[in-house]
C-alpha cells in the first residue's frame, strides 16, 4: 500500500496488467453481480436532471425499471445503487451486437449531457472505500475480466495507467502525477 494526499492505494494498481477488452467479455461488468453499480449521492441528482436525455438510448426494460422506481436504489448494505433489470442487468445498459454498453455514456459521447457515467463505473475494475480521513483504493478481482487482465499482459499497460482518466476524474490531475512519479520510481 501506498499513501498520496487522503488515499491509501493498493500496489495491485501497479503489478497488474489490465485493459478491457468488449469483444471476449461483452460487458459483463454491466450484467453480473448481486447489487447495481455503487453510486455517489451527489450522482443521484445528476442522473434525474438528465435522464430524459439517457433515455433514447436505454433498453426498454431499462426505462420501465427507471419509470417505475427511479434512478437508483440500494444494495443490501443500504448503499446507493444503480436499479437493476430482473435483479441482473443495469437499467442504464443498451447493447451493441451483442455488447452490454452503458447508455448514460452513450449519451454523453452523442454530447447530449455532460456527465460521462458513475465514477465507479469509471473506475472499474478499482473500488473505492471511503473512510474519515481516507479513501482506500483497491482492485476487485474478479473472473468476468479474465480477458481484460490477459490482454493488459498481452499490451503491457499497468492497471492505474489504463485507469489514468477515471482516476484523475476522482482525485484531479496533480494527484494522479503523484502516482505516475511512484510507478516510475518503483516499478519499472
Amino acid at each position: 500500500m501506498i499513501v498520496i494526499d487522503d488515499t491509501i492505494i493498493s500496489e495491485d494498481l501497479f503489478k497488474v496488467r489490465f485493459a478491457c477488452d468488449l469483444s471476449k467479455c461483452l460487458g459483463a461488468c454491466c450484467v453480473e453481480g448481486d447489487a447495481g453499480a455503487p453510486l455517489e449521492e451527489e450522482e443521484i441528482g445528476i442522473i434525474e436532471d438528465i435522464i430524459e436525455k439517457v433515455k433514447p438510448f436505454m433498453i426498454s426494460e431499462g426505462i420501465a425499471v427507471v419509470e417505475e422506481s427511479g434512478v437508483f436504489d440500494y444494495d443490501t448494505d443500504g448503499n446507493f445503487v444503480t436499479p437493476l433489470i430482473n435483479d441482473r442487468d443495469c437499467a442504464f445498459i443498451y447493447y451493441e451486437g451483442n455488447i452490454a454498453k452503458c447508455a448514460i455514456e452513450k449519451a454523453y459521447l452523442e454530447k447530449k449531457v455532460k456527465y460521462r457515467k458513475p465514477i465507479s463505473c469509471h473506475l472499474y475494475p478499482v473500488r473505492i472505500t471511503e473512510y474519515p480521513d481516507y479513501d482506500a483504493i483497491n482492485y476487485h478481482k474478479w473472473e468476468i475480466c479474465n480477458s481484460a487482465c490477459s490482454n493488459g499482459q498481452r499490451l503491457q499497460v499497468p492497471l492505474y495507467q489504463y485507469l489514468e482518466e477515471p482516476l484523475t476524474r476522482a482525485y484531479g490531475r496533480e494527484w494522479f502525477k503523484k502516482l505516475q512519479k511512484y510507478a516510475q520510481d518503483n516499478h519499472k
